[in-house]
């Protein structure tokens, strides 16, 4: 057993309690926010980018509808556009039975 003096176990404990890394290194700073880059860019590629396509698909189909065009809508109504208006849709959903929905509320159109 080796024979270590107060001093000498208060130094080792110094050194295991002291900072790795000189904080006035350059470059330091910059690695410190490397890891929230890497959740940011995981992200975006696993979350974010992929919602923006979906949407633009969603509002490229919207902007496509025309008469006769048999729709689902996000209520799960399912029915064929007979009128087109600004902000919505004129929506056949039985005989004689013609509803109006926002152009938001349809989900998928089906052929």
């Amino acid at each position: 057993m080796t024979n270590l003096s107060f001093d000498s176990v208060s130094f080792i404990h110094a050194l295991a309690m002291a900072p790795s890394g000189d904080p006035s290194a350059p470059g330091g700073g910059l690695m410190g926010f490397l890891p929230m880059i890497l959740i940011f860019v995981a992200f975006w590629f696993l979350l974010i980018a992929p919602q923006r396509k979906k949407q633009k698909e969603h509002d490229k189909m919207i902007k496509a509808l025309e008469k006769g065009a048999k729709v689902k809508t996000v209520g799960g109504m399912f029915g064929t556009v007979t009128g087109v208006k600004d902000d919505r849709f004129v929506i056949r959903i039985a005989e004689n039975v013609k509803v109006e929905v926002a152009k938001e509320a349809i989900s998928a159109k089906f052929d």
